[in-house]
């Protein structure tokens, strides 16, 4: 599964530039570095990854130490600064244990929410995927899965979490019957069976009950791979408890996006998976390629302009997905 042997694909929609490091006020920079207390920053490498507008930085102090800092204000995205803070509360409380970086230091100031990470040495998976780097994640997540379960912090149920965007084909079919929704720009497939996916959809609450911490919010821009072997998963703002197979289920889309192998087969492959009720897969996976079709067809936010599109790639592999295994159960 080398960028060979695939067949040729688009190509992966990328991020815009974040604000950068030296965009920070000076009385904000400066109170990051009297937190670290490793001295001034002598070097400020910006990071690009990721769908937040804020400043993401890896940060190398006049003594040697380094940090990995986001910050975000409202102005650049009103809703970023609450997804900052639901990140600092689950990375204040992961076990040491469990591969994601330990959270330093958050405070705010003057409207910013500024997050202090350990600086993780490392990269994230090529793209299109390499066959060996999608081996050794999928294993990590294997292992994740069975470190999480139950949840060793409090985090906010699925049901909770996810209230309000997996429930998108219901949404979507209430507008077409107020007439103001012509579906136009939908998948003509999904169109045609709407209905049926709003009907498979409302199963969602019930499959996606667990007791197993997920990320909720897993794709290769949310993982590095270290020197030394090992598989690190960063940004955790969207964690919840659901089932073991949830961050697999969620993962898969985007691989597909970037060049990975079919969803079906690397699901049942993996431990998270096995002996589950595959109508509580269907659920999961209508409500979830409901979430990126439907969010994809809504203007962007303010500050991520590229995000939509992100999302209509996902959307695009979860509903092929979602087609093969709904076979024959919904024809033409």
């Amino acid at each position: 599964m080398t960028a060979a042997s695939r067949t040729p694909r688009p190509r992966t929609p990328r991020p815009r530039a974040r604000l950068p490091w030296a965009a920070l006020p000076r009385e904000l920079a400066a109170t990051v570095e009297a937190r670290l207390r490793g001295g001034p920053v002598a070097r400020a490498e910006d990071q690009t990854g990721g769908f937040s507008p804020g400043v993401a930085v890896r940060l190398t102090l006049t003594d040697g130490r380094r940090a990995f800092v986001k910050a975000v204000s409202p102005e650049q995205n009103p809703d970023s600064p609450h997804i900052h803070r639901a990140e600092a509360r689950i990375a204040a409380d992961l076990p040491e244990d469990i591969p994601a970086p330990r959270l330093l230091h958050s405070f705010e100031q003057d409207g910013w929410v500024v997050l202090a990470f350990e600086d993780v040495p490392g990269r994230t998976p090529a793209d299109p995927w390499d066959a060996g780097e999608l081996r050794r994640v999928m294993d990590a997540l294997d292992d994740l899965a069975v470190r999480l379960t139950p949840s060793p912090v409090a985090a906010p149920p699925a049901a909770e979490r996810l209230a309000g965007t997996f429930d998108c084909w219901a949404e979507l079919a209430a507008d077409r019957d107020a007439g103001t929704d012509d579906l136009r720009d939908l998948d003509p497939w999904a169109a045609a069976h709407l209905d049926e996916l709003v009907a498979l959809e409302s199963g969602w609450l019930r499959a996606l009950a667990g007791d197993t911490l997920a990320h909720g919010d897993l794709r290769a821009d949310n993982i590095l791979l270290t020197p030394d072997g090992r598989v690190v998963f960063v940004d955790w703002p969207w964690a919840c408890t659901s089932t073991p197979w949830f961050d697999l289920l969620c993962m898969l889309p985007s691989i597909v996006m970037q060049g990975g192998p079919a969803p079906e087969g690397l699901f049942k492959a993996h431990p998270p998976a096995r002996d589950v009720d595959p109508e509580a897969v269907d659920a999961a996976l209508a409500a979830l390629t409901g979430m990126f079709l439907v969010h994809a067809r809504r203007p962007a936010p303010p500050g991520l302009p590229t995000l939509r599109a992100f999302q209509r790639a996902q959307g695009e592999a979860a509903l092929s997905w979602l087609r093969t295994r709904l076979r024959p159960r919904l024809r033409a």
